[in-house]
């Protein structure tokens, strides 16, 4: 794999500097196959909206939300995934963001799907990573070209996460109160994430400014000020927190993870010298999709439908 890795970069290396054009726009965006569905793009640096051909769109998902690293049926996992989230949301009643008015996709992924350019995947690559990349991303997005999932004859919504740490994914109904027939909690034993669990501490101070609770502060003798009273006091089938209580007050996981900043819901609390230590494992809301369990499932020989398929319960694969 090492040498093969070389004979690529050399060959690469020769291309640029002959500077052979036939072979350089080969890698290029304009060989991705265009159908004609066009995506209306939200930029939020440039604030602008700018009109995208779904392929070249969907390439530009792929870069931004999964390594290009990862095997390639967790890519065309990913792409499928991708083109079937913009295309839910281009239907009939969906042509607007609510949020950015006139585009139907943006490129923050709070809001939206995550997406970079073309020179945003130079800068993170390299040259020669940018093409060898490329040429892997859209070779990914070209061998699923117009596949999409459903569930009973309707586009589903595949919403997906980094990592579940290894403990399974959720129902949706644990996390967002809605309980979605495809978005069932599955085992997920091959997670490949290196570094599933993190540890941080948040100080008494920013927990309640976090929470919003900053009119309840209670100060201490020593400084600063009481950690308000936290209580998980509800658990999901996997075991993940679902439920808090917080001075008395319930609040959701998901929720408090939004609050603080956490990398997943499934978190452990201490108090700890007068702050609040937080550990948790994995990484995202762990709905759906765990795009590490993807990868770990390609590395054990499954194919990209087979990972699909595993993670949206019930789902079929059609090409439109």
């Amino acid at each position: 794999m090492f040498k093969k890795t070389i004979i690529i970069s050399i060959a690469l290396l020769l291309l640029l500097i002959l500077g052979i054009p036939a072979a350089i726009n080969w890698f290029s965006p304009a060989r991705i196959s265009q159908s004609g569905t066009q995506v209306s793009l939200y930029l939020h640096r440039e604030n602008r909206v700018v009109n995208i051909p779904l392929e070249e769109y969907l390439v530009g998902v792929v870069a931004a939300e999964m390594p290009a690293a990862f095997p390639m049926e967790a890519l065309k996992a990913q792409a499928v995934a991708a083109r079937t989230y913009v295309l839910k949301r281009m239907g009939p009643g969906e042509l607007s963001n609510p949020v950015h008015p006139g585009a139907v996709a943006c490129d923050d992924p709070r809001h939206f799907q995550a997406w970079i350019s073309a020179q945003e995947m130079k800068k993170r690559w390299g040259t020669l990573g940018y093409y060898e990349y490329y040429l892997k991303i859209s070779s990914a997005v070209k061998a699923t070209g117009g596949e999409v999932i459903t569930y009973q004859g309707s586009l589903i919504d595949p919403v997906y996460h980094s990592s579940c740490g290894g403990a399974g994914t959720e129902n949706a109904v644990d996390v967002w109160r809605f309980d979605i027939p495809y978005l069932k909690a599955v085992a997920c034993p091959y997670d490949a994430d290196p570094e599933p669990e993190r540890t941080v501490f948040i100080g008494a101070g920013d927990v309640l400014k976090a929470l919003r609770l900053e009119k309840e502060a209670v100060p201490v003798s020593t400084g600063g000020y009481k950690l308000p009273e936290i209580e998980i006091i509800e658990k999901t089938q996997t075991g993940r927190p679902k439920t808090l209580k917080v001075n008395g007050e319930n609040i959701s996981a998901s929720t408090f993870r939004d609050y603080l900043g956490l990398r997943s819901t499934n978190f452990k609390l201490t108090e700890e010298n007068g702050g609040l230590k937080v550990e948790t494992l994995g990484y995202g809301h762990a709905v759906g999709m765990c795009q590490y369990g993807a990868k770990g499932m390609a590395l054990k020989g499954k194919d990209y439908r087979e990972i699909i398929r595993h993670y949206y319960t019930g789902a079929d694969i059609i090409k439109q």
